[in-house]
């Protein structure tokens, strides 16, 4: 008669006390063990100059103002919801889930001073940015932009007023604005084909490049042409700029080479320069033989060079100021073809600007390739930008602009409070040498006190950073009473 093999692997309980008898848990000799209570410990310390940086600015009045979505004002406020979003992407957050670890760390909430929602409630403050009626209008072939939800709208006034009070102590002068779509791709249900070839979302936002803040975004299904209405992007960004800018600038890819952009940038006298379509008439214009070409670049693979060329498209009105045209042409090396199978390619940069050499002029251009391209690659990568939450278009569309927001939120921090060595520093830096700082609270006398202990931000350099976060919002708190004074 056969014997049943009977299972003898130990179970984990069962291994846990053989560890314990034997002294040791694992290679090396520390043990860990539970704490007989909860000890008021935090590993995110840091996270409190994030919250003092919406406090700095004032956003908890400017969210209570415009943005109402319960009906029943009880519980947490909006503004503990959309803080609680910003500090979990801050901290590397990916899903509104993660949030569970911030609501878990009572220390942290005792040092913020608010509890921390739940998943739950933070879907549910996604979901009511959500207007159902409105993209029940989506049709089921070709593009759509529906109308952003009164919501939507009331949270773009909330980040258009973080950027106006982030400047205020500065007061800049000059603006020049970045605009470029990205692919966000996502495999949910109502998700459209994007030009790449996958599913997803094509939002277009607009950099601040002097100032690294966003002034306006849209969201946008992956079908969506990436030229489809920027002039009303680009109109919505420079309406979000303070008073004090008089000197206005804008930079786009040929998805910004449309007529009505055009005109109504010629018509603002904003200066601009936006990468050309390369139409068959302009492509003529470009290689006759008749240019005469100066080198721009000799790169190991490839020359360039540069030259102006006459030309007015069809659709230009005969009488307007005619625009400029600087051409390049790449020539490959070494029997080097591009896609199309030549060993030339030609592109050119239409502007209205006639204050710098051509050479300066493409230079300048190309800058935005480390400002909006930049802003992409971060809110993508080390945030959470390319990761919605939600099978519900407006909900994705807020958290987008939130991830937005947040990248703001932390451009103000490093900018207006954090040493200079931080100033250029991506969230992910951010969250290494600031936010995981551990520390132990205590409280004697009323007193709320959080004991660091060694981190690579000093404790000195955190208490600097506090008191000029408190200094900026003595600045933003005169700056709003000046303002409400002059207009009375």
């Amino acid at each position: 008669m056969a014997t049943a093999v009977v299972d003898r692997m130990p179970t984990q309980r069962q291994e846990v006390r053989a560890q314990r008898r034997g002294g040791t848990q694992g290679l090396l000799r520390c043990r860990l063990m539970h704490a007989d209570r909860v000890l008021n410990l935090t590993a995110r310390a840091g996270l409190i100059v994030v919250a003092e940086t919406l406090m700095a600015l004032g956003l908890e009045g400017v969210v209570r103002r415009e943005l109402r979505l319960r009906k029943r004002q009880r519980g947490l406020s909006e503004f503990d919801k959309l803080q609680a979003i910003v500090l979990l992407l801050a901290a590397g957050g990916d899903r509104i889930e993660d949030v569970r670890l911030l609501r878990e760390d009572q220390a942290l909430s005792r040092l913020l001073e608010r509890a921390v929602p739940s998943p739950d409630a933070l879907h549910d403050f996604l979901y009511a940015f959500h207007d159902e009626q409105e993209l029940a209008r989506r049709p089921v072939m070709g593009a759509f932009i529906p109308k952003p939800s009164a919501a939507l709208v009331a949270l773009s006034r909330i980040n258009r007023e973080l950027v106006q009070r982030a400047v205020l102590p500065q007061r800049p002068t000059v603006a020049t604005l970045d605009l470029d779509a990205t692919i966000i791709e996502s495999h949910k249900r109502d998700t459209k084909p994007h030009y790449k070839g996958g599913r997803g979302y094509q939002p277009t936002a607009v950099l601040w490049a002097e100032q690294d803040l966003v002034v306006a975004d849209e969201y946008r299904d992956g079908n969506v042409p990436a030229g489809m209405s920027t002039r009303a992007v680009a109109e919505q960004a420079f309406a979000a700029l303070p008073s004090s800018v008089t000197q206005r600038n804008f930079r786009g890819d040929s998805a910004c080479y449309d007529e009505r952009l055009l005109k109504w940038l010629v018509r603002s006298r904003i200066a601009f320069t936006i990468s050309a379509d390369m139409t068959k008439e302009l492509h003529a214009e470009c290689s006759t033989p008749l240019l005469k070409w100066h080198l721009f670049e000799d790169r190991s693979d490839e020359v360039v060079a540069l030259t102006e060329v006459e030309f007015t498209p069809g659709n230009w009105p005969k009488k307007a100021v005619p625009l400029r045209y600087v051409a390049l042409r790449f020539s490959g090396k070494q029997g080097r073809l591009f896609s199309d199978g030549k060993d030339t390619k030609y592109l050119a940069v239409v502007s209205n600007r006639h204050d710098l050499a051509a050479a300066e002029l493409i230079r300048w251009h190309w800058q935005k390739a480390g400002t909006i391209e930049h802003l992409h690659d971060v809110t993508k990568n080390e945030l959470a930008a390319r990761l919605p939450p939600s099978g519900h278009f407006g909900a994705n569309a807020a958290w987008y602009r939130l991830n937005l927001l947040t990248y703001n939120v932390l451009t103000t921090l490093k900018r207006q409070a954090l040493p200079q060595r931080l100033w250029d520093a991506e969230p992910k830096r951010l969250r290494y040498e600031v936010f995981s700082l551990p520390a132990l609270v205590t409280e004697h006398a009323r007193q709320l006190t959080a004991k660091l202990g060694a981190a690579t931000l000093s404790s000195d350099e955190l208490i600097a950073a506090r008191s000029r976060l408190r200094d900026l919002h003595a600045q933003v708190t005169d700056g709003i009473a000046a303002t409400n004074h002059s207009s009375a």
